[in-house]
């Protein structure tokens, strides 16, 4: 039987309205709506870790990409735009990372309640900051991703000149070098773990697609 909870809205039971990918409304009738059924995917987490040149930002941009062409709300959190804005207050101390870390969780948390999927690139370098990441946002909206690759391969590939820089001194604490890195542990602990020094970036991008995809994707009504 029906249970109204509001003039203008019934749902069956409370399980109708929140699932653990959607929130479904059933006959709305507010304002212009009449009799209206429809269901509001919830937005999920997607963060991807590594150390710096492992090729984060890579597959996040690609996801992003991909998903925003199939009409889904997206939304890049990108470890170097973060820190040069809503965290860049904080230094590389360990109280600072974990900071960085809580506030783009918190961040991400609200995006996901508003329906949108985001996904993070950030280095992340210790079990318990992602393990307190994924408190604050749920285990529901949760997925991690380790990008695995030697500091080697990343060195080499040096993109952004950090690993140079450090070499001369100019970097503090930097992560592979200074400061240890922890991967997964154990290892299940992460939802998907991908290896850029075996495989290539198209390969790379599309498992990650595969993973996240399902999570996102809206059953049918």
């Amino acid at each position: 039987m029906a249970k109204a909870v509001s003039p203008t809205l019934e749902v069956s039971t409370a399980d109708d309205l929140f699932h653990e990918d959607y929130i479904q409304v059933i006959g709305a009738r507010e304002h212009n709506l009449k009799n209206i059924n429809v269901r509001i995917p919830r937005g999920k987490f997607s963060v991807i870790t590594g150390i710096s040149g492992s090729g984060k930002s890579t597959l996040a941009n690609a996801l992003e990409r991909r998903l925003h062409g199939e009409g889904v709300f997206t939304q890049v959190l990108d470890g170097d735009n973060i820190r040069t804005g809503l965290n860049s207050n904080l230094g590389f101390s360990d109280d600072d990372r974990r900071e960085n870390i809580r506030r783009i969780a918190e961040v991400a948390k609200l995006f996901a309640g508003a329906g949108v999927v985001t996904i993070a690139s950030f280095i992340c370098p210790r079990n318990e900051l992602r393990a307190m990441a994924r408190e604050i946002v749920g285990q529901a909206d949760f997925l991690e991703v380790y990008v695995e690759c030697s500091f080697e391969t990343c060195e080499r590939r040096d993109v952004k000149g950090l690993y140079a820089k450090a070499k001369a001194g100019g970097v503090k604490q930097f992560t592979g070098r200074d400061s240890a890195f922890e991967p997964p542990e154990p290892r299940e602990a992460a939802e998907l773990i991908l290896n850029t020094d075996e495989q290539g970036e198209d390969e790379s991008i599309e498992q990650l697609y595969r993973a996240v995809h399902p999570r996102v994707a809206l059953p049918n009504a």
